[in-house]
C-alpha cells in the first residue's frame, strides 16, 4: 500500500514473468547458461593485439575520390 492507501500498480509484463518464474524455478540458470555459450568466451589477447595492429585509418568520408595529380 502506498500514502494514499491504493494497493501498488504491478503492470501485466510484471505479472507474467513473475508466474513465469513460480511455473519453471530453473529458468533463470537456463538463460544464464544459454548467455554462457553465446557471449561469454575466453580472449585471444594475442590475435586480439594483431588485429588492432593490422587496422588501416579510414578516411573521414569513404565516398570521396582521391585528388587527381595534374
Amino acid at each position: 500500500m502506498n500514502l494514499l492507501g491504493l494497493p501498488d500498480y504491478v503492470s501485466d509484463a510484471t505479472l507474467f514473468i513473475e508466474s513465469l518464474k513460480r511455473a519453471k524455478p530453473t529458468l533463470e540458470a537456463e538463460q544464464r547458461a544459454g548467455r554462457a555459450l553465446l557471449w561469454e568466451r575466453p580472449q585471444d589477447r594475442e590475435f586480439l593485439r594483431q588485429a588492432q595492429a593490422a587496422r588501416v585509418p579510414q578516411k573521414p568520408y569513404v565516398y570521396q575520390p582521391e585528388p587527381t595529380r595534374s
